[in-house]
């Protein structure tokens, strides 16, 4: 006997079809397993055939054939389980195959039969429901995940027997369903809030800046500042992730195996801090399997790197096309994936090895250069804004007057932020300001013939190269953007000069 069962693989980010054939036929005892599969889908037919015994299911045919199709594919991962174990029972006429035409089933099988978790299952709603079927059969755990997806009927299954009486129509599931609204609605992490800074009011203006452009920053300041602290709540007054965007975050956080568990969806904007001892694998992604890294799972986040001048040099290079076009291209002897990686860079770092300004410091000015020089010009020149944090004066640490509160400073940068969206409606690939090409540049940030001028005589004082002149223009519309303007004014200008000062300062 012949059977088929849909299926899925996921690739990346992305998932394609999978067709599950199974056939029973005579002969001595063995199964065959083709299609390209890795170590753990070879593996499945062990599983596959203890859990039907536990199940009280039957398995025992001649030489039986497996086949993963497309065959030039590769199949990862034990999510093949459920979808072989149906076929087989269908193969071997145990079930009919009425209830398996318009569904795609995965899922890992325990020996007794029980149904586990997987990765990527939003990844296989959303290509399941765009091959046309109507039904998705997962596991419990992974059922809120993919109930997100709407058009589809999500059935969660807890074990085999459960799966089984489900398609022979023995047992009535009801399909998942989630309140997508309610998701977004939970409240937001009142810990963190931008009202328990003291001080720091012009850290703070960068900072909001920097949400409302999805601007690159640099905080550079003496140990005890507080760069950690506000770099922790930048994330507090991003604006709200739109569906488009939680579904995107939520795929990536999904294949890397990062989603709580019953976690439908993830409503808040990520916020990542790796190690400064993180391996260019951690931050890119990869391993022998490619993965998403740290990178990618801040994608439409913030990504954080604190103490940068210790992580290494080669590490931190490799940022540099991320940076630019918003994903990365991961090649492995596995295959080539390809990963969004759209984030916020924030950086933070101590202007001399002992922590002190330079006219304080008891550093050389040899040692200094070295320190700073770990950060090579073409990354630094990727960053928008570089911002010193002075030390926190005593009168603003026993103030008993409340700053403004992150919700505030969020509603400024949700408007900004609106005012970009109706401007780059036409270019659709155009998400901020801080993501505008060339010609988005010529087209909204012109500036008149005296603020051009001003411009000009900066960038050759200050030597600023072709990335920096673009990065200053970004900067200040968004300071316009801020201030409701349409034109760029000389002191959107100047005060988008201001954040590139400090590195020709520092760096000599």
């Amino acid at each position: 006997m012949f059977a088929k069962v849909s299926s899925a693989a996921v690739n990346g980010v992305v998932a394609s079809p999978v067709e599950v054939e199974v056939h029973a036929g005579k002969g001595d005892v063995a199964v065959v397993l083709v299609g390209l599969p890795d170590t753990a889908v070879k593996e499945s037919k062990d599983r596959v055939s203890t859990a039907l015994m536990n199940s009280g299911l039957r398995f025992h045919f001649g030489r039986t054939t497996i086949n993963l199709a497309p065959a030039d594919v590769k199949k990862e991962g034990p999510s093949f389980d459920l979808p072989i174990a149906l076929g087989l029972l269908v193969a071997s006429d145990q079930i009919s195959s009425r209830g398996l035409e318009d569904s795609v089933i995965v899922g890992e099988l325990a020996l007794n039969g029980a149904v586990r978790p997987i990765k990527g299952a939003l990844s296989i709603a959303l290509q399941a429901r765009a091959m046309g079927k109507k039904t998705l059969l997962v596991p419990v755990d992974n059922a809120p995940e993919a109930g997100v997806v709407q058009g589809l009927e999500v059935i969660p299954v807890r074990n085999l027997r459960q799966a089984v009486a489900f398609l022979e129509q023995e047992l009535s599931i009801s399909p998942i369903d989630i309140d997508i609204d309610r998701l977004f609605s939970t409240g937001a992490d009142e810990e963190l809030d931008f009202s328990e800074v003291k001080g720091q009011e012009s850290v703070k203006r960068a900072l909001e800046i920097a949400a409302a452009g999805g601007h690159n920053i640099l905080l550079i300041g003496p140990p005890g500042t507080g760069k950690s602290m506000l770099a922790k709540r930048l994330a507090t007054i991003l604006p709200p992730l739109s569906l488009e965007e939680a579904l995107e975050t939520t795929k990536i956080h999904s294949v890397a195996g990062m989603l709580a568990r019953q976690q439908a969806l993830i409503t808040r904007r990520p916020f990542r801090a790796p190690h400064h001892t993180t391996s260019d694998a951690g931050l890119l992604g990869g391993n022998h399997h490619p993965s998403p890294g740290e990178i990618s799972l801040a994608h439409h986040g913030v990504l954080f790197l604190d103490e940068l001048p210790e992580f290494k040099r080669g590490v931190l290079e490799t940022l540099r096309q991320p940076l630019e076009e918003g994903r990365v291209t991961i090649s492995r002897a596995a295959g080539t994936m390809t990963f969004p990686s759209e984030f916020m860079l924030v950086a933070a770092m101590n202007p001399t090895p002992d922590g002190k300004m330079p006219s304080e410091s008891r550093s050389s000015p040899r040692d200094i250069q070295n320190y700073l020089g770990r950060i090579s010009g073409p990354l630094l020149d990727r960053v928008d804004l570089h911002v010193e944090v002075p030390t926190v004066k005593f009168d603003d640490m026993t103030s008993s007057q409340v700053g403004e509160s992150s919700h505030d400073i969020c509603q400024r940068v949700i408007e900004a932020r609106q005012i970009q969206q109706q401007r780059f409606q036409p270019h659709r690939k155009t998400t901020c300001n801080a993501r505008m090409g060339s010609r988005e540049l010529r087209r909204y940030c012109g500036l008149d013939q005296e603020t051009l001028e001003m411009l000009r005589s900066a960038m050759t004082d200050l030597n600023f190269s072709a990335r920096a002149y673009d990065r200053i223009l970004k900067v200040a519309r968004t300071i316009a953007d801020l201030e409701g303007e349409e034109q760029i004014k000389m002191d959107h200008v100047a005060e988008g000069l201001q954040y590139r000062s400090l590195d020709r300062e520092l760096w000599g």
